[in-house]
C-alpha cells in the first residue's frame, strides 16, 4: 500500500488511536440496522486490539449513559447516538431525499434576553447539526429545503431560544453563499477524502493498521458529510463535490463492511 496516499489525508484524520467507545459507536452508526449482537461488536473490537472484557465493559457503560440499549445480547443505538445515526443517514443519502426548493430561506434569531454558557453551546451545536450558518452573533440562516420535522430534539433547542422567520430572497450572490457556508474549504477536504477512499477500494485490509486506517477514514468522511450544508441544487457551485463524496462513501462503506465481516 503506497504510504503517500494515506499520508495526504493524515491531517484530516488526526490521531488514529481508536478508543473502545469510538469503535463500538462507529460500528453501530455504520451498520445496516442500528443494532448488533454482542458477539459481532466484540469481534469488531478485537480487530483493533480491544479485548473482550474491555469491549463488554464499554458496552455496559454506554448503556448506563443512555447511548445504547441492551436486550438479550443485542445492543441498539439510543439517545444522542441514535439521533447522530439519523444525521449520518441524511447526509449520506441526501441526493436521493432532497426536497424541492421554492426560494424560501429560514432565519432563526435568538430571542432570549439572558442565556447561560450551556445554552449558547447547545444552540450552536443544534444549529450546526441542522445545517444553519451563523450570519452574525445570534442570527442563523439557511435555505428552507430540509424537512422541518427531522431531528426533533435538536429542533426543540433551536425553537426554545429563537424566533423563526421564513421568506423568499431573490438574487442572493453566489459569493455570499460560498462565504457563508465556507464552501471552498469543504470542497477541498471533500476532494481529498474522496481520493483517499478511491485509493482504498481495491486494497484488502490485512492487519490492525489497515483496519485502523480505514475505520478512521470512514469516521472522518462521516463527520465531513455532516458538515455538508445540504444546499438546494440551485445554490450548489458548479464544481460542488458533495455528490461524488456521498456516492464514493457508499461504495467504500460497502467494501469495508465486507472486509470487517470476513475478519470478525
Amino acid at each position: 500500500m503506497p504510504t503517500a496516499s494515506r499520508t495526504r489525508v493524515a491531517d484530516l484524520i488526526g490521531d488514529r488511536t481508536l478508543s473502545a467507545r469510538s469503535v463500538l459507536a462507529t460500528a453501530l452508526l455504520g451498520a445496516d440496522e442500528p443494532h448488533l449482537t454482542v458477539g459481532e461488536l466484540v469481534a469488531i473490537a478485537s480487530l483493533f486490539g480491544i479485548s473482550d472484557g474491555a469491549a463488554r465493559t464499554c458496552l455496559w457503560r454506554m448503556v448506563s449513559h443512555g447511548e445504547l440499549t441492551g436486550d438479550d445480547g443485542i445492543y441498539a443505538l439510543a439517545g444522542s447516538l441514535l439521533e447522530r445515526r439519523q444525521r449520518v443517514d441524511e447526509a449520506a443519502r441526501f441526493d436521493d431525499t432532497a426536497l424541492p426548493w421554492d426560494g424560501t430561506w429560514e432565519l432563526a434569531v435568538v430571542s432570549m434576553d439572558r442565556r447561560s454558557a450551556a445554552d449558547r453551546l447547545a444552540l450552536r451545536k443544534a444549529a450546526t447539526a441542522l445545517h444553519l450558518a451563523e450570519l452574525r452573533e445570534g442570527i442563523w440562516i439557511r435555505p428552507d429545503n430540509l424537512d422541518p420535522d427531522r431531528l426533533p430534539t435538536l429542533r426543540a433547542v433551536l425553537d426554545r431560544q429563537c424566533v423563526h422567520f421564513h421568506g423568499a430572497a431573490t438574487g442572493v450572490p453566489a459569493d455570499f453563499v460560498r462565504s457563508l457556508f465556507n464552501l471552498d474549504d469543504w470542497t477541498a477536504d471533500a476532494r481529498r477524502l474522496t481520493a483517499a477512499m478511491l485509493d482504498e477500494l481495491d486494497v484488502e485490509a490485512v492487519d490492525a493498521d489497515d483496519f485502523s486506517y480505514k475505520f478512521a477514514l470512514s469516521i472522518t468522511v462521516v463527520r465531513h458529510l455532516q458538515l455538508d450544508p445540504l444546499l438546494p441544487a440551485e445554490l450548489d457551485p458548479a464544481d460542488w463535490p458533495g455528490h461524488h463524496l456521498r456516492s464514493t462513501y457508499r461504495q467504500f462503506d460497502e467494501v469495508f463492511k465486507r472486509q470487517l465481516g470476513g475478519r470478525g
